[in-house]
């Protein structure tokens, strides 16, 4: 499922665990030249590491803002969270979208064409199973920029998309959170999934294929929950 791609450069940030490395692996199955970015390689929520990572690739088609996560923290009452703690989670989530989507954009409306897509999370549409506000905010925030540039800049030929996926156990901090809830947690939070199943990084992969495919190119400023038909209650 190349979706006409082969051949497009992309970069996926995010690519030290299960979904940002499912997503690029998904890509380069495709016949992307796909470069793979995670905080080992560069801090993207510092203005000139982005430029110095992204100034060293040339054109770039295809942008997957994957990058992000909980820096670390668990759930705690809001009276009990630094400003340091919420800037982290910010940082690591949102800043870094809004300067990767930055540094790519100027190429893309030469070529008049580009694909941006935002990983976001269920918690970004509802509320976090993890309790952490700063998460949640900069989440639905995510999703919130993800709108604002599909209509900035579609009449460059580029879309904006966002994707909010399901609980996948797809790094440490979602295992650790999986072990936490213990058989019968485990049990209750995969009857509320219509599939009776968690997701894959490949299940979020296949969603970021459908967007970045050449047939997508009337598709934006959308966002899919790609949840398994998880219902919140």
């Amino acid at each position: 499922m190349s979706g006409g791609l082969a051949g497009k450069t992309a970069v996926v940030t995010g690519t030290a665990h299960g979904i940002g490395a499912g997503i690029a692996d998904a890509l380069r199955g495709d016949g992307l030249r796909v470069h793979g970015v995670d905080r080992d390689t560069a801090d993207l929520s510092v203005p000139a590491a982005v430029a110095e990572f992204f100034g060293g690739l040339g054109p770039v088609d295809i942008l997957v803002n994957c990058a992000g996560g909980v820096a670390g923290q668990v759930g705690r009452p809001l009276e009990d969270v630094t400003g340091g703690d919420w800037r982290a989670v910010l940082d690591a989530n949102l800043a870094t979208a809004f300067l990767c989507s930055r540094a790519v954009v100027a190429g893309m409306k030469e070529r008049r064409w580009g694909r941006i897509i935002n990983i976001s999370s269920g918690a970004g549409l509802g509320v976090s199973l993890t309790g952490i506000q700063a998460y949640t905010s900069a989440k639905a925030a995510q999703i919130g920029l993800t709108r604002q540039l599909a209509h900035e800049l579609g009449p460059f030929g580029i879309t904006v998309n966002s994707i909010a996926p399901g609980f996948i156990r797809s790094n440490p901090t979602s295992e650790a959170q999986w072990q936490s809830y213990g058989a019968p947690g485990q049990a209750a939070l995969v009857e509320r999934i219509s599939m009776r199943r968690l997701g894959e990084p490949a299940d979020i992969a296949n969603g970021v294929r459908f967007f970045a495919a050449e047939r997508s190119s009337w598709v934006t400023g959308q966002v899919i929950s790609i949840d398994g038909g998880y219902a919140s209650r």
